[in-house]
């Protein structure tokens, strides 16, 4: 009987197992068109300009917002339902963050506006002052909301957490990319693309090579992965960044000029010596390539703990995704949460390593002086410059 058996099951026939449905290929296909997207919406934001960026970026930083809040609403309110009006309130501090630093921000760059519309001149001057009343508004409202609802003190105190520290991770860093894009589309550009080569090369290099695991709050990231996405980055970001240095349009301040009582927008300039060709054995290379290196080190090494972060947080909370807009790659925050700290790093380093002072900057300062303000700055400066025997 078992020699029986045994030749029996010798002589059955193999069968192929079926094959596995084609879902990773169709979400590679998701994430391939959905990217393809992206960056055609990237070159097109950039050939419009700062205003296009800036309302891209406020789209960006809002649907996070809401992406994260609404986790951490719907923990809470599922062990303790029934917060008033706190998605309401939620929003009310995303305005104040938004308008406290857009004054911040815009005031040192669009004097020009200050100038022709008075009302924006006041609100930029009273901007902290405007600010702190609007927050003291919104801390006398949450004490409101804590009379009707005594039993879940902890709940709103948790929440106006979320809501702080979200303002400062999200709308501040916002706001320091803006910051960047005045010093020229480039310290905008560059960074977005280096973290966007940063994540395809490191999910090719990942599928194909990747064997030794990286991180355990991300487990499909491999050591592989890390390094070929630093790698592809670092060769394909050189050539990017060398074929924009050849574009005044990237590489140019954006200055807003008053021509005939109308505000025009500019970005033709002298170029500063980092877009300046520097021939090296008949090749043309920019000391602009030089900085490169340390924001492609720091895309390649540093900003990918920021999704590892974000990883850690979905898993707190038994999520795949913050969201499902963006097909084949989940939430907005899915997609932009390197950005964020790529975004920190590059306005410190800017302003370390890069930024100079600026004389038309600085002389529409003086100009929205009063004139004797004006006269005295002018002696002042005179009597330097000829100490100094600048002057005769």
């Amino acid at each position: 009987m078992q020699l029986n058996a045994s030749i029996e099951k010798m002589e059955k026939p193999k069968v192929n197992s079926p094959p596995t449905p084609p879902i990773i290929k169709s979400n590679w296909v998701k994430r391939s068109l959905t990217a393809t997207v992206l960056i055609v919406y990237m070159i097109v934001a950039a050939y419009l300009g700062i205003p296009a960026i800036w309302f891209s970026t406020l789209l960006i930083q809002t649907k996070c917002y809401q992406e994260i809040i609404a986790i951490a609403y719907k923990h809470y309110s599922e062990r303790m339902p029934g917060i008033p009006l706190f998605r309401t309130f939620n929003w009310y501090f995303l305005f104040l963050a938004n308008y406290y630093f857009f004054g911040e921000t815009f005031a040192q760059y669009l004097e020009v506006l200050t100038v022709k519309y008075q009302i924006l001149g006041m609100l930029f001057k009273y901007n902290r002052l405007i600010s702190l009343c609007l927050y003291l508004i919104g801390i006398g409202w949450f004490l409101s909301l804590l009379l009707k609802q005594k039993r879940i003190l902890r709940q709103h105190f948790s929440l106006l957490a979320w809501m702080h520290v979200l303002c400062l991770i999200i709308v501040l860093q916002s706001y320091m990319i803006i910051q960047n894009l005045f010093e020229g589309l480039i310290w905008v550009i560059m960074p977005l693309t280096l973290v966007f080569l940063n994540d395809i090369f490191a999910y090719i290099f990942g599928k194909k090579y990747g064997k030794t695991p990286l991180i355990k709050v991300s487990p499909s990231k491999t050591l592989e992965g890390f390094l070929g996405g630093g790698l592809g980055s670092l060769v394909l970001g050189t050539i990017i960044a060398w074929v924009l240095c050849h574009i005044d349009h990237m590489v140019c301040p954006t200055k807003f000029q008053l021509v005939k009582n109308t505000i025009e927008m500019s970005t033709n300039c002298s170029r500063s010596y980092l877009f300046q060709p520097v021939n090296y054995y008949g090749f043309n290379y920019y000391p602009f390539l030089n900085h490169l290196q340390v924001l492609t080190l720091f895309a390649s090494l540093i900003a990918p703990f920021g999704g590892f972060c974000a990883s850690g947080f979905k898993r707190a909370f038994k999520m795949k995704d913050f969201g499902d807009t963006i097909p084949g790659h989940g939430g907005v925050m899915d997609r932009f949460d390197c950005q964020y700290l790529m975004a920190s790093f590059v306005n410190v380093y800017i302003i370390s390593f890069v930024r100079n002072y600026s004389v038309e900057k600085f002389l529409a300062k003086v100009l929205n002086m009063n004139e004797e303000v004006q006269l005295e700055f002018f002696h002042v400066l005179k009597q330097n410059l000829t100490d100094q025997g600048l002057l005769n």
